[in-house]
């Protein structure tokens, strides 16, 4: 017999399987030798009060065994002589869609610019050791996108955009742990998520469909008013109907696009800082706790929101017990990101800290560090057209610009400037930083100085806020760490909101985070579904 409870239980009870058991058999008013298998379906931390609780929905299996699946697998068909559609990017959105279309009969074709999982890893070290970038194998490019090695969290408010379920399900299909579909958090783990996305691999080949690596997508197939395939960098051409999944840092597609009168549209973004904590100080103000999180206890996650002068600051990307990574695309440039293992067991906690930024606030006050930046003649020579209120690449510019300025203070490196939080609120120079787990090394510079005035004053009245609301939170004990500018994509590639084809482009399907349609790894994955699904329909057709 199955019955599902839900419970409010200690930690300890909540680890512990054999506390647990007893627990379930006293509310049910059972013998604990009746249960044969227990399952949780939910998990959460309730961490408002002092006392930390975690709420959980159980099932309880009373003289029988749970089955080994609570899902059934999806079925791969062989699609080797089906027809083709071309995904370009091996990122979340290209890889579901690629398995999605094998379930609905077609032929994926994948094309990815970047290496495989594992030889990526080599150019991601590089970056670190000697501060090198490989422009076309990094954080952001090569199998499995920006995600695979930047933490592999799954949690996503985009439950109104698809089934999140599937996604996670297919996830475990795939040789995720089942704890993703039990946490409110879902988490995976840089050190694991590489293996998923390998077998994902695997399965599309297996299947029939194609994986190609290094192989960078330059130009669109045109016809009148259709897309009928791509151009490699090598003049390899292929045929069918397009996926275009290329992630939020292909600033070169956008580009393209916009100078081949593909429609494309400016979109807001954020743009700040990486602040990183011990994590021990997260752990104890998140649970009320001066010995931390404890025994029985994950390391502590935060969410912050505050609103100032009208733009939202906020944090994104929390990472406890994490990394901050160089993530720079190419040259001249440096960029931060942050990424946890699967265990989250390092001694820091990071978390983006960003501004709301609009379009317009380029005519307004960021104009005025974009002037500055075009005063540097390299820089200018590729953003003249920034003037032009219609460049809907404007916000991209701004974004490079500050990257740019980063890497300038950094030294022309991989170092990249810090400065102590307390110390930037009171716009100080910090003369030494504390230890930080972000690798290739640290310059204090004032950032309070340099950074655009619009960004740092909010975000210094954002740290107030916060500091106010957690005692402890705003401390010299943190570093801020610049920039972090990759949030979401500049740019929106327009698409027709139920064909998800481009509307003056039949053949053309815009998908993912790179197309301003998604905003992490699982609506990035729902997308890439709901795109191969579009191009079903148009085969049908």
């Amino acid at each position: 017999m199955l019955q599902t409870l839900s419970v409010r239980v200690v930690p300890r009870t909540a680890c512990e399987e054999s506390e647990l058991r007893r627990y379930v058999a006293q509310q049910l008013a059972i013998d604990a030798r009746t249960i044969k298998d227990l399952r949780i379906r939910r998990r959460s931390i309730d961490a408002r009060q002092r006392q930390v609780m975690v709420n959980l929905t159980v099932d309880v299996y009373i003289n029988e065994t749970a089955p080994a699946l609570d899902f059934p697998p999806i079925a791969y068909p062989d699609v080797s002589q089906a027809r083709p559609v071309i995904v370009v990017g091996a990122g979340p959105g290209g890889l579901f869609a690629a398995l999605r279309l094998i379930e609905l009969g077609l032929r994926p074709i994948v094309l990815e610019r970047g290496k495989d999982v594992h030889e990526r890893r080599k150019d991601i070290a590089a970056i670190s050791r000697h501060h090198t970038i490989n422009s076309e194998s990094n954080y952001s490019f090569g199998e499995g996108g920006a995600g695979a090695f930047s933490d592999g969290k799954l949690y996503t408010r985009s439950k109104k955009r698809g089934n999140v379920e599937r996604i996670l399900q297919v996830f475990c299909q795939h040789g995720a742990s089942t704890n993703i579909l039990v946490d409110a958090h879902p988490h995976i783990g840089t050190d694991r998520l590489p293996r998923v996305i390998e077998s994902m691999r695997k399965q599309i080949i297996t299947s029939g469909g194609e994986v190609h690596f290094q192989t960078r997508v330059d130009a669109l197939l045109q016809q009148t008013g259709k897309i009928c395939g791509v151009r490699t960098q090598n003049g390899r051409e292929w045929e069918g109907p397009v996926i275009l999944a290329t992630g939020h840092s292909a600033r070169d597609v956008y580009r393209y696009l916009y100078h081949s009168g593909i429609r494309v549209e400016a979109k807001g973004i954020a743009v700040g800082v990486r602040l990183e904590h011990p994590s021990f100080l997260i752990d104890s103000i998140q649970y009320h706790s001066r010995q931390g999180r404890g025994r029985w206890l994950p390391a502590a996650e935060y969410s912050y929101v505050a609103q100032s002068e009208g733009r939202g600051v906020y944090s994104f990307c929390m990472c406890p017990g994490g990394f901050v990574v160089p993530a720079a695309s190419g040259p001249e440039q440096v960029v931060v990101n942050g990424m946890s293992p699967s265990n989250r067991g390092s001694a820091w906690s990071n978390s983006g800290m960003v501004v709301e930024t609009r379009p317009e606030d380029l005519d307004g006050e960021l104009h005025s560090f974009m002037v500055e930046a075009m005063a540097d003649e390299a820089f200018r020579a590729s953003h003249s057209d920034f003037d032009e209120s219609s460049n809907p690449l404007r916000l991209m510019y701004f974004q490079e610009a500050l990257e740019r300025a980063c890497w300038l203070q950094g030294g022309r490196s991989q170092m990249a400037p810090a400065q102590r939080m307390a110390d930037f609120v009171n716009r100080r120079l910090s003369f030494d930083l504390p230890k930080s787990s972000y690798s290739p090394g640290l310059v204090s510079s004032p950032l309070h100085f340099w950074l655009p005035d619009f960004v740092s004053r909010r975000l210094r009245d954002g740290f107030n806020q916060f500091g106010r609301r957690s005692r402890g939170f705003l401390t010299n004990e943190a570093i801020i760490i610049g920039v972090e500018t990759r949030t979401s994509s500049p740019v929106r590639i327009v698409r027709h909101p139920e064909a998800l084809c481009h509307p003056d482009w039949v053949g053309l399907y815009p998908c993912g985070e790179g197309a301003g349609y998604a905003g992490g790894i699982v609506s990035a994955a729902i997308d890439g579904e709901r795109c191969a699904d579009a191009v079903a329909a148009w085969y049908a057709q």
